[in-house]
């Protein structure tokens, strides 16, 4: 599968929620945030700094280009914290490792003190949506090592069923604590019928 390219839209509008393209001023506060242990918990390790950076430019850099990806989440106005970076939420090409690629994934990291509060389902209907309707895809999946139930739990809430197919992450030893991973899946027609 080749990328897929979308002429560039500026942003994407939920109710509460802008899904748009990365700011300066987003970095240092995604590099907080991927230091965060609670918030790197299901994660091999925490991020310097510089490979928090690494990955913001490169997240910028592919909507840039095609038009969607991983994007930055921020409040609209009415909030405290407008327009305040609060995490991504976005479509990603998965690795080729990956035994189930090529195929487009859908994931979220959210700063700790805005988790409970329903931003990363909010957002994560949008980018289906997107997916489905503007992307015209057939599926898109997410994936998470075995013992996050809270990243699971949101999968099953926008939809998303669990494929019953785990998986052990090619990027991580497989006797390591987050190895084994589940692979959830929503197609074009389950998400026309929720």
């Amino acid at each position: 599968m080749s990328v897929i390219e979308y002429p560039m839209k500026s942003y994407i509008e939920t109710e509460r929620l802008y899904l748009r393209q990365w700011q300066a001023s987003d970095f240092v506060v995604f590099a907080a945030m991927n230091a965060d242990p609670e918030v790197m918990k299901y994660f091999p390790k925490l991020l310097s700094a510089t490979v928090s950076d690494i990955i913001a430019n490169k997240c910028q850099q592919l909507i840039e280009e095609n038009g969607w990806g991983f994007w930055a989440l921020s409040l609209k106005e009415g909030s405290d914290n407008n327009d305040a970076f609060i995490g991504f939420v976005g479509l990603n090409q998965t690795h080729a490792e990956m035994s189930f690629a090529p195929c487009i994934e859908i994931a979220w990291r959210l700063r700790k003190e805005f988790w409970g509060q329903g931003y990363a389902t909010e957002a994560a209907h949008a980018c289906l949506d997107f997916a489905f309707t503007e992307l015209a895809l057939d599926e898109v999946v997410a994936f998470t090592a075995v013992i996050n139930q809270r990243s699971q739990l949101l999968m099953a809430r926008i939809g998303m069923t669990d494929t019953q197919d785990n998986f052990y992450h090619p990027a991580l030893e497989s006797n390591h604590p987050l190895a084994e991973h589940v692979l959830y899946k929503i197609t074009r027609q389950q998400w026309q019928s929720v």
